[in-house]
């Protein structure tokens, strides 16, 4: 089964790059080794999936949903609006939505929930800070962060989500974790998991990000128990992108 890998482009973009970025990775992917999903602003998905029409081999993913599908809520774009234009995946609780827009573990709940329902796949993001990481508290904080949403909700709640662990202190400050610690956080939680619901176990993946590029990369999602990538900062840069893609 292919691995999937996802690129996370922020608060970047325009409507030139996603013309040059679109023309050049769809030579590239007929022959990828890679599910490709790609998570532009929520105001270019529009665009983006009327580009794809019809392309079987790139999807589209959304970098968050709000908890409200309708009402006086300004600003916001809720999951039947995504589902609207064809959206596969949706990122939630990314760090970044916690660090800068104060996201906390109840509306991550709600968002997944909403997700669910459409039949959108969620992509919950977990991870330590460098305070936790010195400590060695790393599988504890991702155990904790999962099992909020069992808790509030049941085991069933992971079947089809894709976790993605992401280490606070390595997102964005070009210091990825190393291959040991990678495979030390995901051999556990796929561990707690099939001790908790063997079926489940079977129905999720776990993904990294955190610094991913063309150096690194090769060797993190060679890894057994590496279901797939979500790149931020290298999958702007179209070549290095491309190189990923099609190693």
């Amino acid at each position: 089964m292919k691995k999937i890998i996802i690129s996370n482009w922020k608060l970047n973009g325009n409507i030139n790059f996603i013309n040059k970025y679109i023309k050049k990775i769809k030579i590239y992917l007929k022959n990828s080794n890679y599910k490709i999903s790609i998570a532009p602003p929520i105001i270019y998905l529009y665009y983006m999936s009327k580009l794809l029409k019809k392309n079987k081999y790139i999807s589209l993913t959304s970098q968050n949903t709000d908890i409200h599908i309708n009402g006086a809520y300004t600003g916001e774009t809720s999951i039947n609006m995504i589902k609207d234009i064809n959206v596969k995946y949706v990122i939630i609780g990314h760090s970044e939505r916690k660090k800068y827009h104060y996201e906390n573990n109840k509306n991550i709940l709600k968002k997944i929930i909403l997700t669910k329902k459409k039949n959108i796949i969620p992509i919950l993001c977990i991870g330590e800070n460098i305070k936790e990481y010195k400590k060695n508290k790393s599988i504890e904080i991702c155990k904790k962060q999962i099992n909020y949403i069992i808790k509030k909700k049941n085991i069933k709640i992971l079947e089809n989500i894709i976790i993605a662990y992401e280490p606070i202190w390595s997102i964005g400050t070009g210091k990825n974790a190393n291959i040991d610690h990678i495979n030390k956080i995901h051999n556990s939680i796929k561990k707690y998991i099939y001790s908790l619901n063997k079926k489940i176990y079977n129905k999720f993946k776990i993904i990294y990000g955190g610094s991913v590029n063309y150096k690194n990369f090769k060797d993190i999602i060679s890894q057994k128990n590496v279901d797939g990538l979500l790149i931020g900062n290298s999958s702007l840069n179209i070549k290095e992108f491309i190189n990923i893609i099609n190693n």
